[in-house]
């Protein structure tokens, strides 16, 4: 296993068992994240608040992880997202939605490069279509 796999698993765990610390340290202080929802994201305290963020509107958020891959500097997770929203989720624009109690089940990919034991730049990928969703904040689609 090398430093990637190492690092991206350090990741996981941190999220799973809520460690700001432990995830936190997993970025280079000048790390860049690149999101679907929020795009670029600078900076290790800029990534670790918007993983922060999904604690906070989905306490029992878990990721479970269904493929890994990596080689030499860079990781790749495939997996499921899943929690329920029992807490307020902020949006991009900023405004805060409240709960809306509902189960969350999302595909997830994330890409990332490590250079000295931080991750160095992160791509998040996940449907937001899907996300809102099955949260009940999109409006629903008909077909004609």
């Amino acid at each position: 296993m090398g430093q990637a796999r190492e690092v991206m698993d350090r990741l996981t765990t941190a999220m799973n068992t809520k460690d700001r610390d432990m995830l936190s340290g997993c970025y280079a202080a000048d790390a860049v994240a690149h999101t679907p929802d929020q795009g670029e994201i600078r900076g290790r305290d800029a990534i670790s608040s918007y993983l922060f963020g999904f604690w906070e509107g989905i306490p029992d958020v878990r990721y479970e992880v269904t493929e890994r891959h990596d080689t030499g500097d860079v990781a790749i997770d495939e997996g499921i997202v899943t929690g329920t929203n029992t807490g307020q989720l902020v949006m991009p624009s900023g405004q805060t939605l409240p709960p809306t109690g509902k189960q969350l089940r999302i595909r997830s990919c994330d890409v990332a490069t490590i250079r000295n034991g931080e991750i160095t730049s992160h791509h998040f990928y996940f449907d937001q279509v899907e996300f809102l969703s099955q949260l009940g904040l999109m409006p629903e689609m008909t077909t004609h």
